[in-house]
């Protein structure tokens, strides 16, 4: 299954900006369109999955990693499977860049906000050909360590269960923060039932652990 990367949401970008609303300069458009053509031509995008059993509080299926967390176990009360996931853009936007912000920072700002948005497209269209394999059962939709109360500490369990580095060429710091910046874990839960409608909040979005508003203690309003 091919990671793919086929578009860039420019409205996440302006969100992840800090973009309040109104017109967009043309100088701003400009650089918005720099910012999706260098991801675009720098992204190498790569993903990996597996497939385990689930049961609420017990180890996945053949592993000893057992998820923590009642928002977890909330979002998977009707699943009987769960696949790992991750994906990422490779190394090369975050040595784009890191030379960016040696001579234009706004330039590497909007680099790093098309970055976001870029590898979320690889999940989505992931998950998109996930449904289609696994259908006429249905996935939940994403949930990754740092939401809610899932400890993203067990972030490591990822890296160890999906063999990360060799397959993707990411790496984990000791603060549990991946390298290269864009990438992403989640697990998807399956189910025979449709997940029932999930509300907007802080906790179920993809920009949670990376997010700008919240580190100055404020809501995007999404």
């Amino acid at each position: 299954m091919e990671a793919r990367l086929t578009n860039i949401d420019r409205s996440e970008m302006l969100r992840y900006l800090l973009w309040h609303g109104g017109e967009i300069p043309e100088d701003v458009e400009a650089a918005l369109d720099r910012g999706e053509e260098r991801i675009f031509r720098l992204a190498r995008p790569r993903a990996v999955w597996r497939v385990f059993d689930y049961r609420p509080g017990e180890p996945l299926g053949g592993t000893d990693f057992r998820p923590e967390g009642e928002d977890l176990k909330a979002f998977l009360q009707d699943c009987d499977q769960v696949i790992l996931l991750a994906a990422t853009l490779g190394a090369e936007p975050d040595l784009q860049q890191k030379q960016l912000r040696l001579r234009d920072m706004s330039e590497a700002v909007i680099l790093d906000a098309a970055g976001s948005a870029a590898v979320e497209n690889v999940c989505d269209n992931l998950c998109v050909d996930l449904a289609a394999q696994f259908a006429p059962r249905y996935l939940t939709d994403r949930f990754s360590p740092g939401y809610g109360d899932f400890p993203l500490e067990q972030q490591r369990w990822f890296f160890q269960l999906l063999d990360m580095p060799r397959r993707l060429g990411v790496s984990l710091t000791e603060t549990n923060l991946m390298l290269p910046q864009k990438t992403v874990t989640a697990v998807v839960g399956i189910s025979d039932l449709p997940q029932k409608k999930r509300e907007n909040s802080c906790e179920t979005c993809s920009l949670q652990g990376d997010c700008v508003f919240r580190k100055e203690g404020r809501r995007c309003g999404k």
